[in-house]
């Protein structure tokens, strides 16, 4: 069995990530590229859902798909559901209603110092 480089791991997490909230129809989702500019992930996502029930279900949903890749992950946020933050170790995700992600602007934040790309879907 060959083992994955970190860089490989850190891409296969991205695409899960990317494709679950795809398919949870999240919207305004943002991809940071954090490498080499800290020590805390490889990758930022930033994305909304429509209501709270929305961002529980969005940040439920990439869990499950994380696990059954083989990928751990920890939570914060989902009783309140107004922004869920998923650390997925090489990944960190952040899932807001929309009024907390523009209050928060975390992608104002981080834009100084990392490549952003938005996801179409």
């Amino acid at each position: 069995m060959v083992k994955k480089s970190e860089k490989e791991i850190s891409e296969e997490i991205l695409e899960i990530v990317t494709k679950a909230l795809d398919d949870g129809k999240a919207n305004d989702v943002v991809v940071m590229d954090l490498q080499g500019k800290t020590s805390i992930a490889n990758y930022m996502v930033i994305a909304s859902g429509t209501s709270q029930r929305h961002v529980a279900a969005l940040a439920e949903q990439l869990q499950a798909k994380l696990k059954n890749a083989g990928y751990k992950s920890i939570a914060e946020g989902e009783e309140k559901a107004d922004w869920v933050l998923i650390d997925a170790f090489d990944v960190i995700v952040h899932i807001f209603k929309p009024e907390v992600r523009e209050f928060y602007s975390i992608e104002k934040m981080w834009s100084s110092v990392s490549k952003v790309r938005s996801i179409e879907g």
